[in-house]
């Protein structure tokens, strides 16, 4: 996040909220659910047998102590596409893949309360007790980019899609070697910092971390002026992570690199535009 926004925090001037149910997939069970942790989780398809699983996370404040809205959950809905679309793309699969949110407690980070990290470990092991210990790939935006990142290194988690994340210079970096990370960020976003995000990647490959970063034009936070692009960018990378698919040649070369390399880093997005547009419902 930029340094101007540190008082309203990445999504400000936008409420949270989330629905306790999920509308039912083409298979498997939805809804609720409760087991430890399971408070915090919406769950939108639950396979009989899951294949893999993905666990989303939308953006928030900086610090906001509220519960989410029950009434509008901006961040959340600008996370809406992203669920349809993968729900679309796995029923090939067998709508094998479980998919679910993550559910917060607050609307904000919280300074060094990082509650919507802590809600981010708690829905994933909600998850991972539903589906068996399936792989699992976090989906993160802002806010929830950077709660997916600290859950990197959680077992089961195969990767994550860190999507204009929040990273502050003071995050740490992801400690765990091999963990797999795909960050994407618009050049001019001024709610999140590119640079910001761009050291954060920097850093985790130094850690030992398997690391490629997309930097799209201009500075489009909400995903909406190159929504094609990003839930391109999005899916290809999650269905490659769950192993649906190859790893692309792109995120494979990114992924080889040494610690202290730059290459890979700053990866234009046109690599990924050539799969269908993933707008539908």
């Amino acid at each position: 996040m930029d340094e101007t926004h540190d008082v309203a925090g990445p999504d400000a001037g936008r409420t949270g909220g989330t629905s306790r149910t999920g509308r039912a997939g083409p298979t498997g069970r939805t809804g609720r659910v409760s087991p430890a942790g399971g408070d915090r989780l919406e769950v939108r398809r639950l396979p009989r047998r899951s294949r893999g699983a993905v666990l989303f996370l939308h953006g928030g404040y900086d610090s906001d102590l509220r519960p989410p809205s029950a009434l509008l959950n901006a961040p959340a809905l600008r996370m809406a596409p992203f669920v349809r679309a993968l729900l679309r793309s796995t029923r090939g699969d067998g709508g094998s893949v479980a998919v679910a949110r993550v559910r917060y407690r607050h609307r904000g980070w919280n300074g060094a309360r990082a509650d919507a990290a802590a809600d981010a470990l708690d829905g994933l092991a909600a998850l991972r007790a539903l589906t068996g210990d399936a792989p699992t790939v976090l989906v993160g935006h802002s806010m929830g980019g950077r709660a997916a990142l600290r859950a990197a290194g959680r077992p089961g988690v195969a990767g994550v899609v860190a999507l204009a994340p929040w990273c502050p210079p003071e995050e740490p970096p992801v400690p765990v070697a091999g963990a797999r990370l795909v960050f994407a960020h618009a050049a001019a976003d001024r709610v999140t910092s590119p640079a910001g995000s761009r050291q954060a990647a920097v850093r985790a490959r130094a850690a030992g971390a398997r690391v490629a970063r997309y930097e799209l034009p201009g500075g489009d936070h909400a995903m909406l002026r190159q929504a094609r692009v990003w839930h391109t960018l999005t899916l290809r990378a999650t269905r490659a992570l769950l192993g649906l698919d190859p790893l692309p040649h792109d995120l494979a070369a990114a992924f080889a690199e040494p610690p202290g390399s730059g290459a890979g880093l700053d990866l234009p997005p046109h690599a990924a535009t050539g799969a269908e547009p993933l707008t539908g419902p």
